[in-house]
């Protein structure tokens, strides 16, 4: 439902990527005008493969683009957690058919390119929405009336409010909240094969996770099971800073002796790699200021174990617009509304994904721990312990227990 009093309203969006797409989606469904300010010379996606859990596509779906999304998608069977030093099965949870009838959705994956496009392809359609592409912000100001943020050239630029959706290194959290980036010290290789290239015996449909001593592998299909996508993970021993750069297939070999030869054979396969030193945030009391906001990586970087970052900026995105709905257009409200339902669930799951991180790198002693955590599970106990996370529902976005 578009809102009466909102078509002469206008937001600036700082980022073109799943976030802010997703917020400009989001608001001009509302009937909010929005310009999106990307420091890019065009709108695109960098990066290889992510995961879309059930939450996700609910978020999709209340954004219009979720049809668009299955699209591209490749549907798995199931997700394996598996032991790197001697490939045994530590968990497997079906996402199959009984998966979607306790979520209502699939669990798919996709390229990083492909969600970007279904996304953006609704909105470069959407009247309400215009770009300025090789913007960089560099400074914000607000007062009653409406906010001012200045680009890299001095142009100014006016709006109503503003959201920052530029990432871990964001201008308008440095301008709201000024901390700094937590750098893990994790290193995380990317990389997309031809599945001519793949090995047979790791062509399976599904996201496998193989867990090794302060390092672990992933394996996936991407693009109709024409690609694969190849993560690896690994404690490095630099000093590391938060950024992204090609790899070197010596780097990563370094770090993966002892691992069984059968998830071992991937890590020869890639001809190129891209390396991301990686950092997250302790989560934050308050992220809304006035009429300014973050939303995605700005708001909750986090770690890539529990594969939920672009997940929950779909849902921060659908959020948002249900919360300016709420309110009339009453940004200042509205942004109080959509971090009392956002800041405890995002770090909630950041937390989840820097413990998962723990499980999936444990040794000695604590591997043989991990290996027995889900011995006996049933797949409706994986699904219980699911539900807080994958069980998200747009329709009580606003709702401290959006999942029920």
């Amino acid at each position: 439902m578009k809102l009466s009093t909102n078509t002469s309203r206008k937001v600036l969006i700082v980022g073109g990527g799943i976030g802010g797409l997703a917020a400009a989606l989001a608001l001009a469904r509302k009937g909010v005008r929005v310009e999106l300010l990307e420091q890019a010379e065009k709108i695109g996606e960098i990066g290889a493969g992510i995961q879309l859990a059930a939450n996700a596509f609910a978020a999709l779906d209340a954004l219009g683009v979720g049809e668009a999304a299955r699209s591209r998608a490749v549907f798995t069977d199931y997700l394996n957690l598996r032991d790197a030093i001697d490939a045994s099965d530590i968990a497997r949870v079906d996402v199959g058919a009984a998966y979607r009838e306790r979520f209502g959705n699939p669990y798919a994956v996709i390229h990083r390119a492909d969600i970007h496009l279904s996304i953006l392809e609704a909105v470069q359609d959407h009247p309400l929405i215009t770009f300025r592409t090789a913007t960089q912000v560099s400074a914000l100001h607000q007062d009653d009336n409406g906010v001012t943020v200045i680009d890299q050239r001095g142009e100014r630029h006016t709006a109503d409010a503003v959201i920052g959706c530029d990432g871990v290194k964001s201008a308008i959290r440095h301008a709201l909240i000024g901390d700094e980036p937590r750098v893990t010290g994790h290193v995380v290789y990317r990389a997309v094969v031809d599945v001519g290239n793949m090995p047979e015996d790791l062509q399976v449909n599904a996201p496998v996770v193989w867990a090794g001593p302060h390092c672990h592998l992933v394996h996936y299909p991407l693009r109709g099971g024409q690609q694969y996508n190849l993560v690896v993970t690994f404690h490095s021993r630099e000093q590391e800073t938060w950024g992204v750069r090609d790899g070197s297939k010596e780097e990563v070999l370094s770090y993966f002796e002892g691992i069984h030869p059968l998830p071992h054979q991937m890590l020869d396969r890639p001809t190129s790699w891209k390396r991301w030193a990686t950092a997250d945030r302790d989560p934050v009391e308050r992220w809304s200021f006035g009429r300014a906001t973050i939303l995605g990586d700005a708001a909750h970087p986090m770690t890539q174990y529990v594969a939920q970052g672009a997940c929950q900026a779909l849902e921060d995105a659908v959020t948002l617009g249900a919360a300016v709905e709420a309110t009339d257009g009453d940004f200042v409200e509205a942004f109080r509304l959509y971090e009392q339902a956002r800041i405890p669930r995002t770090a909630r799951v950041l937390y989840a994904a820097r413990d998962m991180g723990r499980v999936y790198h444990a040794k000695g002693v604590d591997r043989f721990v991990r290996n027995t955590l889900w011995t006996g599970r049933t797949q409706a106990q994986f699904y219980d312990a699911l539900q807080w996370l994958h069980g998200w529902r747009a329709e009580r976005a606003l709702s401290q227990t959006p999942w029920l």
